[in-house]
């Protein structure tokens, strides 16, 4: 690994292709053997730091169509909270189905699993039938893994059967020294950002763009209301920053003053903290609160001078989604995907029936949509909301603070970079964007 990571310190990444890949590597697993470990705990006590581990683990066998990755830099996704605490099952579950589809996809079911659905590094190999990416690109991953053996997946590979999210529902993923991935997971590292910054948009960029901007989900146009829930957050802040470049007014939902600057930093002006008007949807653990949800209403026709959402941006699920669907305007839009507050929604349908509204269910995003997503950080038009960087033997402390939602935007970890800020090719356009792209470090 040395030999590698001087290598690319040196610049001289072409001559990865002449480096014996190691045998072994540093990854960040979950075990098999620990998946009860929080077995009637609450949620809410379940640990990441205790259920985490940094250490040694075998290099996978490089098979046709992928591609191994000398890891920089990962990041931190609720997919990877949900691993650590082995909610809402074990991963460990997918990875046994997984390993049954093939003899290649066998090398997945392991009684470890190394996680992670974000990367930002260097291409060692490349395996039989990659022809476009080769040993020494430098590179990011999108984290949908699929087969393509059915016709279903054929028009969105999202549909593919065997659609799985890397780094969750496989295995090799992301918080690691090496990574292995599909060659169709690859796309340019952005090249005025640095290996942490470029590793943080990748999950949450994807799915805020198929969410909110592609045809496959809200198809958001000018001039409409945009909901979006968390604005602040590791998703939210994406769709903040799309739905301001497509034109669209943003109502940003936060839960503290700390985050509404954090909005206002990315240029939207009409912002709600819901801990500040102390909102409370449930009554109580199985009653909700229509009085709220209409107050919750009101006070977003306040702001938009009495237009209701054309589109809400829904990803906390049980907590929030009776007051989507009643605040989304008459034939509006209700897009979903995460439910990190909980995957059980209740919500009162005669205000969605008879407003003739509709519940989009969306999921990451194809190749296309991630690659479509990636070129507007590339280009400058949507940046990294990367807040602060940890190194791969904090990874637990990481996790733990996303779980407990302390964090603001995306935290990342370093893997193989020795330090943070390393990696930038372009700083003639890093210059010009220099604010927007520090605007949640500098918090």
């Amino acid at each position: 690994m040395k030999q590698i990571l001087d290598a690319i310190m040196a610049g001289e990444n072409q001559a990865l292709a002449n480096l014996a890949v190691p045998e072994s590597y540093k990854g960040v697993v979950v075990r098999a053997d620990e998946a009860d470990m929080f077995a009637d705990q609450p949620t809410k006590d379940k640990d990441p730091r205790k259920s985490l581990h940094v250490q040694d683990v075998p290099t996978p066998e490089l098979g046709p169509g992928e591609a191994l990755v000398a890891v920089m830099a990962s990041a931190i996704n609720y997919n990877t909270v949900w691993t650590s605490i082995f909610e809402p099952v074990s991963t460990f579950s997918f990875l046994k189905r997984y390993g049954k589809l093939s003899p290649l996809t066998a090398r997945h079911d392991l009684p470890y699993q190394v996680v992670g659905s974000d990367l930002a590094g260097v291409v060692l190999r490349t395996g039989p039938g990659v022809h476009v990416w080769k040993p020494g690109d430098e590179v990011v991953a999108h984290c949908l893994s699929v087969e393509l053996e059915h016709p279903d997946g054929h028009n969105d590979t999202m549909l593919d059967p065997e659609q799985r999210i890397w780094g969750f529902e496989t295995n090799f993923g992301g918080l690691a020294e090496i990574a292995l991935v599909k060659a169709n997971q690859l796309m340019p590292k952005p090249d005025h950002l640095s290996w942490e910054e470029a590793a943080a948009p990748g999950l949450v960029n994807s799915t805020a763009y198929r969410q909110l901007i592609s045809t496959n989900g809200a198809n958001t146009k000018l001039g409409d209301v945009v909901l979006i829930w968390g604005a602040s957050g590791g998703l939210g802040s994406y769709a903040t920053q799309m739905a301001l470049q497509a034109g669209t007014t943003p109502v940003c939902v936060v839960s503290s003053p700390e985050k509404a600057e954090i909005c206002r930093r990315m240029g939207a002006e009409l912002i709600i903290d819901r801990s500040a008007e102390k909102y409370e949807f449930w009554s109580d653990e199985h009653t909700q609160n229509p009085k709220e949800w209409k107050r919750f209403g009101s006070q977003i026709r306040e702001l938009t001078g009495g237009d209701d959402p054309d589109i809400v941006f829904e990803h906390p699920g049980r907590e929030t989604f009776g007051a989507s669907v009643y605040v989304a305007r008459r034939g509006g839009t209700i897009v979903t995907c995460a439910s990190t507050s909980g995957y059980l929604h209740e919500f009162d349908n005669r205000y969605l029936w008879m407003n003739l509204k509709r519940i989009v269910g969306s999921h990451f995003a194809n190749y296309r949509e991630a690659w479509a997503a990636n070129r507007l950080i590339q280009r400058g038009i949507v940046h990294p909301t990367l807040s602060r960087t940890y190194e791969m033997r904090e990874t637990g402390q990481a996790t733990y603070d996303v779980h407990k939602n302390v964090h603001h935007g995306k935290v990342g970890v370093l893997t193989l970079a020795p330090e943070p800020g390393l990696g930038i090719r372009n700083n003639e356009l890093r210059s010009k964007h220099l604010q927007e792209i520090m605007r949640f470090q500098n918090i």
